[in-house]
């Protein structure tokens, strides 16, 4: 399938509202202020399942789906390639936090995660204590 072909399938407007999705290789778009705004004003929940390596989350679900796509985007385009457990993932540092995403494809992902931005060099830290 063409790129022209594959952008024109994907590029659809929701009933009642202006909004186009972007094919998932296609960048945000998107300046700091634009993630800071969604940063600050997203609903951030606590990650209670993983209390060894504390950090919260926000769900696709609870935000604009156009707008979540463009703050993964963001992520993925500014960020900088980190290894956890052995695997690669996209970590953005910006403002006081950490950003990241589990890895999918952009249509799969379905949450963004965030922890304190130096929580892993107190780990360390601490580890290296012990």
């Amino acid at each position: 399938m063409s790129r022209e072909k594959r952008d024109h399938d994907v590029s659809l407007s929701m009933s009642g509202e202006d909004h186009t999705y972007l094919s998932p290789d296609q960048p945000s778009g998107w300046n700091e202020e634009d993630f800071a705004q969604f940063v600050t004003h997203d609903r951030w929940r606590f990650a209670r399942t993983m209390l060894s390596d504390p950090h919260e989350y926000t769900l696709r679900r609870n935000a604009l789906s156009a707008t979540f796509d463009d703050a993964v985007r963001y992520i993925r385009e500014h960020g900088y390639t980190e290894y956890y457990g052995g695997r690669p993932y996209q970590a953005l540092y910006f403002g006081d936090h950490k950003y990241w995403t589990m890895g999918a494809a952009l249509p799969e992902t379905i949450l963004i995660n965030r922890k304190p931005r130096f929580a892993d060099v107190r780990a360390l830290s601490t580890d290296r204590e012990n």
